[in-house]
C-alpha cells in the first residue's frame, strides 16, 4: 500500500510539474514556488519572445525617447493663440503622459509580475494590453492635429514616428496569451470566485463591497442640495488617489449638465445613479466648435477599474456639429452596467484596454462606436438614429492599426436596430455594421439579433479599397432580417465563422481575460458562447 501511494504521489507530482508549465504566464501560477529567480526566469520566458533583459532594455529606450517626445511637444505650450491647437497640444501632452504610464506600468510587470499594482496577473495579457494603449496614445496624439497649424503637426509627427516604430517592436516581443480555458460552453450568470482569483489591486474591501446584492455610497451627489456634493465633478476631485478599494458616488436622478474627467490616479471608481435616463450627465462639445474628438467627450475616464452603473452619459452637439463624444474611457479593466450613451457622431469612444459593457443602450449616426480598446459587449442595445440628410450610418470605426494589437470590438447577445426617430425613414437611409477606420479594424458580431436597419451588404468601405484585406470582420450565427449573409461584402477581410472554436477566440474569456477580473465587479456576464 505504503509503495502504491508513493508511486501514486510521484505521478501527480510529474503531473503539476508539466501543467505548471504549460499554464498561460500568469503570476500567480508560482505564488508558493521557493526558487524565486528560476520561476521569474521561466514567467518571462513564456511571455517573451526575446531574452528579458534584451526587452527591458528596449522598454526603459523606449521611455527615454517617449520623454524626449514629450519635451518637444511641451515647447508648443502658450505658443499660438489657437484655440484648436492649444487643445491640441494639451490633449497630446496628456495622451504622452498616460502613454509614458503604460510602458511604465510594462517595465514594472515584467521586473516584478506579482507586484501589488498589476493588472490581471496574467502577464502576457497585460503587457500585450499597455504596450497596445502606449501606441494608440501616440496616434491619437498627431490626429488631434488635423485642421491645425501644418508646422507643428510635422515636428510632433516626426518625433513621435520613432516612438510608434519602437513599440511596434516591443509588441511583437511579446507572446500572444495563451488560450484561457473552454469558452464556447456556458459560463451564463454572476460568477463569484475565491479571493485568490481577484487582481491584486482590488482591495479585500472592495471585494465584498461588489458581491453585495446593494452598495452602499462613500458619498452622494445630488443637483438639488441634499448630497455630499452638487456636481459630479466635485466628487471625483475629492476621491482618493490610487485606491485600492472601491470608492463608491451615488449621483441622485438628475442633469448634470458637466464635462467629467477622471484622471489617471483615481483608481477604482464607481458611479451609481438612478438608471437610465434618471441620473443624466450631458454636454455638447464638438469639433466643429474647436474641440479635437478626443477633447469632446462629456465624460472621459482613465483612472483604472471604473465602474459605471445605471446611468445616461449625453452630448447633445446634434449630427451637424460631427465628432461630439457622449463617453470617452481609457481604463482598464472597466465596466458599464446598465448605461445609456446618446449621441450622434462618435457617440461612445472605448479609445484604450479592456473594458466590458452589459445591458447598455448606444445610439448614434456615424462610427458611434469608434477607438482602439479590447472591448465585449454583451446584452446591449445599439441603436442607429436619423442623421443629416443622404447620410450614412456606420455603427462601428474599430482603430486597430498595428497587427500585432491585441484590439478590437466583440459584440454578442445584443439587438442591433433602428432608434425611433429613424423608423420612418429605415429604408432610405443606408446603414452598415461598421467601416474599417484603420488598417487591421477588427469587430465581430456574433448571436445578434440585426434588424431591417442594416443594409444587406452589412459593412462599408472606408475609403476604395483601403484595408479590405487586411481587416478582421466576422459574424456568428446571428440572426434576424439583415442576419443573412448570402448579399454580403466579398472582402478578403470578412470572415464567416463557421465553429464555436473561431468564435470563442472573441469571448469574454478569451478577448478581454474577462474571468480573471470581471468576477471582482459583481456584474453579470457570460464567459462563453452561451447567454
Amino acid at each position: 500500500m505504503a509503495s502504491l501511494l508513493r508511486t501514486r504521489l510521484s505521478q501527480f507530482s510529474l503531473f503539476f510539474t508539466i501543467f505548471f508549465f504549460f499554464i498561460s504566464c500568469s503570476s500567480s501560477t508560482f505564488a508558493s514556488s521557493s526558487d524565486e529567480e528560476a520561476n521569474l526566469k521561466l514567467l518571462q520566458s513564456q511571455c517573451l519572445a526575446v531574452p528579458s533583459s534584451a526587452f527591458i532594455s528596449s522598454l526603459k529606450s523606449t521611455i527615454d525617447v517617449l520623454r524626449g517626445t514629450m519635451s518637444v511637444v511641451s515647447q508648443f505650450t502658450k505658443v499660438f493663440n489657437d484655440f484648436r491647437l492649444s487643445n491640441a497640444i494639451s490633449d497630446c501632452l496628456e495622451l504622452l503622459d498616460f502613454a509614458a504610464d503604460d510602458l511604465s506600468w510594462s517595465l514594472s510587470a515584467i521586473q516584478n509580475p506579482k507586484g501589488k499594482d498589476n493588472g490581471t496577473g496574467d502577464l502576457g495579457s497585460d503587457l500585450k494590453t499597455w504596450l497596445s494603449s502606449t501606441f494608440t496614445n501616440q496616434d491619437t496624439c498627431i490626429e488631434g492635429f488635423v485642421g491645425t497649424n501644418g508646422i507643428v503637426k510635422t515636428v510632433v509627427a516626426e518625433s513621435l514616428s520613432q516612438v510608434a516604430s519602437l513599440v511596434h517592436s516591443l509588441l511583437t516581443m511579446v507572446h500572444d496569451p495563451a488560450p484561457k480555458g473552454k469558452s464556447n460552453g456556458g459560463g451564463g450568470g454572476v460568477k463569484h470566485v475565491g479571493s485568490g482569483d481577484f487582481p491584486s489591486w482590488v482591495g479585500k474591501h472592495s471585494r465584498k463591497l461588489l458581491q453585495a446584492s446593494s452598495v452602499s455610497p462613500d458619498v452622494t451627489v445630488a443637483a438639488d442640495g441634499t448630497g455630499n456634493y452638487t456636481t459630479v465633478m466635485d466628487a471625483v476631485q475629492a476621491a482618493p488617489d490610487y485606491s485600492q478599494n472601491h470608492y463608491v458616488i451615488y449621483i441622485k436622478q438628475g442633469i448634470y449638465r458637466e464635462n467629467v474627467e477622471i484622471k489617471k490616479k483615481k483608481w477604482n471608481l464607481m458611479m451609481v445613479g438612478d438608471g437610465m435616463g434618471a441620473t443624466v450627465i450631458t454636454g455638447n462639445r464638438s469639433y466643429i466648435d474647436g474641440w479635437t474628438t478626443y477633447a469632446s467627450a462629456t465624460f472621459a475616464v482613465k483612472g483604472k477599474g471604473f465602474i459605471a452603473r445605471d446611468m445616461t452619459f449625453e452630448n447633445t452637439a446634434g449630427p451637424e456639429k460631427h465628432q461630439a463624444v457622449a463617453l470617452r474611457s481609457d481604463s482598464d479593466l472597466s465596466v458599464y452596467y446598465r448605461c445609456s450613451m446618446r449621441g450622434y457622431q462618435d457617440t461612445l469612444y472605448p479609445h484604450t484596454n479592456r473594458q466590458f459593457y452589459r445591458e447598455c443602450r448606444i445610439s448614434g449616426t456615424v462610427d458611434f462606436i469608434f477607438g482602439d480598446a479590447t472591448v465585449v459587449f454583451q446584452n446591449c442595445q445599439i441603436l442607429v438614429k436619423k442623421g443629416l440628410p443622404n447620410q450614412k450610418n456606420t455603427i462601428t470605426a474599430q482603430g486597430r492599426k498595428d497587427p500585432a494589437q491585441p484590439t478590437g470590438f466583440s459584440i454578442q447577445f445584443s439587438n442591433i436596430s433602428a432608434d425611433s426617430d429613424l423608423l420612418a425613414s429605415v429604408n432610405s437611409t443606408l446603414s452598415y455594421l461598421g467601416r474599417p477606420w484603420k488598417q487591421y479594424s477588427r469587430t465581430i458580431i456574433m448571436k445578434s439579433y440585426i434588424s431591417d436597419a442594416i443594409r444587406p451588404e452589412g459593412w462599408l468601405e472606408w475609403n476604395g479599397d483601403f484595408a479590405l484585406d487586411t481587416l478582421y470582420y466576422g459574424e456568428y450565427m446571428n440572426y434576424g432580417p439583415s442576419a443573412g449573409l448570402g448579399s454580403r461584402v466579398q472582402w478578403p477581410g470578412f470572415h464567416l465563422l463557421n465553429n464555436s472554436a473561431q468564435a470563442a477566440n472573441f469571448t469574454v474569456t478569451e478577448f478581454i481575460a474577462g474571468n480573471l477580473w470581471l468576477p471582482s465587479t459583481g456584474v453579470k456576464y457570460s464567459a462563453g458562447l452561451a447567454v
